[in-house]
């Protein structure tokens, strides 16, 4: 059946709309999760206070937008948000971000949720624009229907659904990139200074995005040395002005004159590579000149010195803090800040839970697995699928020129060749990281993939009918579709604890990983809930996550935590415990950790009694519980 252009949009627009919906009505059930703790009243500070001496780990932009929604709320409902300007965690900390947020949000006589769900709307706007642009790129490559398939696999993503709704930097990063390398490409193909002038700005606003997008860096160079080499003659593609045929070498510019021709259009496109870099250090000046505006020059000195104590490279940390009291260079020195730590902290890994093992060293099969058990299945089994008929396609014999081979199919398909350069640079990078905490760090590959399965699989739509019919094909794509789309609403409101099907659901989901995974503290609300509606008068309570259990509970709240005694938990008590600290309670500690591990297997002679959206489990002790199990 042959869509209209008027239908395929309306299908899109369909798409795009159920999208909001589930994440709009999910999101209004979700507590604070742990990073929003940090960036929600982050934001808020930089709007009213003119300030980043919170959470600089993080450019500014995503927090800016939470912010300006918190202050647009603020103002539509006319109820006053209070900022503790005078406590130690604003005035004297450094980088008082975890004290500050939980001070701002529940310790200061403000509506919390109503602050929380400002600061998430305009994350939704984010992931909408994305999906547009995922819409955009296929059906502009390989036509509507797959432009359709695609957006099919990106608006019923479950964890997409999971982290399109929060005040996080992943689905910002994923945006970011993805958006910066449409225009490039369209650059590289289709030079002017329209295109170019649209690069540098979308390439600032991605480093003011997420510090990882400085991989944008290696990623264009590289691409567009590669599309230069294989143009070979067709130089003038990579130029802003295409010269005339009677242009002689005199009209070549300074900066390529003397050069041999096979060198020319490098020079040229490494010039205009420069520029696009520039534009977007340019961009970065006003916005974190904006940032640090109240920000005392003395104490971001201060603070600098403090956080870059520990960083391995002294010669970039001095300079950081050169720049830091410095008024022209303040707003990079803030920048550098950021950069540095994120550097720092990719090293220095983070203490998680792994298939049984507690670390903080990380694991090198960490992101294969966690990507093979937290993506649906039915797309594992496209991608498959996808993979198949590509090997299928290669001309035979294989080992027949293939390095001339090779270089014709990039030449021939050189969007593809860039989509799957920056698969691999960025699993590559995630790989060598200790940083293991979610399948949310490569999230920005998955639009990438989207549109190169849907490729794919419209090429095979062509060639596969002819030897199977036509039915059996479309059966089991939309048999695939259907088991796709089935599951993402099979899961809701619990997009963030979504499982697939290999390690039979969310139910087990602890068992393999945690944190940003499956928990994050996204169910407290709804643990307030359960108590309330079973009677309890009191709950001991070991949470993990970004809202305030005090808050939501009051006086029925009763802390707990790993370090304490099993006796000193009186009989008949209700005990909840966060998936995170329950399963890092539970674990053995990986080679070379030396942190207390296996406090909670005294939890192992007991069967909760509730699990709260899959992450808080909720336990009855009717009895004195044994010392160790």
């Amino acid at each position: 059946m042959k869509l209209t252009n008027k239908s395929v949009n309306i299908i899109a627009g369909c798409l795009l709309l159920l999208m909001f919906l589930l994440a709009f009505f999910s999101l209004r059930g979700d507590s604070a999760t742990m990073d929003e703790l940090a960036h929600i009243p982050a934001g808020y500070s930089y709007i009213t206070q003119k300030d980043m001496r919170l959470n600089p780990e993080h450019p500014p932009l995503l927090k800016d937008l939470a912010g300006l929604s918190v202050r647009l709320g603020e103002k539509i409902t006319k109820t006053p948000i209070n900022f503790p300007s005078q406590i130690r965690a604003w005035q004297k900390d450094i980088n008082g971000q975890w004290d500050f947020g939980g001070k701002f949000l529940y310790e200061s006589g403000n509506d919390a949720d109503k602050i929380i769900f400002w600061a998430r709307l305009p994350m939704l706007l984010i992931m909408l624009i994305l999906g547009f642009y995922v819409f955009k790129w296929a059906k502009e490559l390989y036509g509507a229907k797959a432009g359709l398939l695609a957006l099919f696999l990106y608006s019923f993503s479950p964890n997409f659904l999971a982290h399109g709704r929060l005040v996080t930097t992943d689905v910002g990063a994923a945006t970011a990139f993805f958006i910066a390398t449409y225009y490039f490409l369209k650059w590289l193909k289709k030079p002017s200074g329209k295109n170019l002038s649209i690069v540098g700005l979308v390439f600032g606003l991605a480093m003011l995005t997420k510090f990882s997008l400085v991989l944008l860096i290696p990623y264009f160079i590289f691409l567009a040395a590669v599309f230069v080499i294989l143009r070979g003659e067709a130089r003038n593609n990579v130029v802003i002005v295409r010269r005339s045929p009677k242009a002689t070498d005199e009209a070549i510019p300074w900066y390529a004159s003397g050069l041999p021709r096979s060198l020319r259009s490098l020079a040229m496109t490494l010039f205009y590579l420069i520029l696009i870099g520039l534009i977007g250090l340019i961009l970065i000046w006003p916005i974190y000149q904006y940032h640090t505006w109240n920000y005392p020059a003395q104490k971001q000195k201060t603070d600098t010195e403090f956080i870059l104590q520990s960083f391995g490279n002294r010669t970039l940390a001095d300079l950081a803090v050169f720049m830091a009291d410095k008024p022209i260079l303040r707003p990079y020195a803030q920048y550098l800040l950021g950069l540095f730590m994120v550097m720092q902290r990719a090293v220095g890994g983070n203490t998680t839970y792994f298939l049984g093992e507690v670390s903080a060293a990380g694991w090198r099969n960490y992101f294969p697995i966690v990507f093979s058990i937290k993506v649906p299945l039915s797309f594992l089994i496209l991608i498959l699928i996808a993979l198949g008929s590509t090997a299928c396609f290669v001309k035979k014999p294989v080992w027949s020129k293939p390095v001339s081979r090779v270089f014709q199919w990039i030449k021939n398909h050189f969007i593809e060749f860039a989509f799957l350069s920056f698969l691999v640079l960025y699993w590559l990078t995630t790989l060598k990281s200790n940083l293991n905490i979610g399948l949310r760090h490569i999230l920005p590959t998955f639009p990438f993939l989207y549109i190169l399965v849907s490729g794919q699989l419209k090429i095979l739509g062509v060639h596969l009918p002819k030897v199977l019919g036509e039915g059996l094909p479309k059966f089991i794509l939309f048999a695939l579709m259907f088991w796709y789309a089935f599951g993402a609403l099979k899961i809701y409101p619990h997009y963030l604890a979504y499982f697939n099907e290999l390690i039979g659901g969310p139910k087990n989901g602890r068992q393999y990983v945690v944190d940003s995974n499956l928990d994050w503290g996204q169910d407290l609300k709804r643990l307030a809930q359960f108590v309330e509606k079973n009677k309890i008068n009191k709950i001991y309570v070991d949470y993990f996550g970004g809202g305030s259990v005090e808050y939501y509970l009051k006086e029925k709240y009763q802390p707990w935590h790993g370090d304490y005694q099993p006796g000193e938990l009186p009989a008949n008590s209700w005990l909840a415990i966060s998936a995170t600290f329950l399963s890092g309670g539970q674990g053995r500690p990986a080679p070379g950790f030396e942190s207390l591990t296996g406090f909670y297997n005294w939890l192992k002679q007991y069967e909760p009694i509730e699990i709260i959206g899959y992450s808080i489990f909720v336990y009855f002790i009717g009895a004195a519980p044994l010392e160790q199990f």
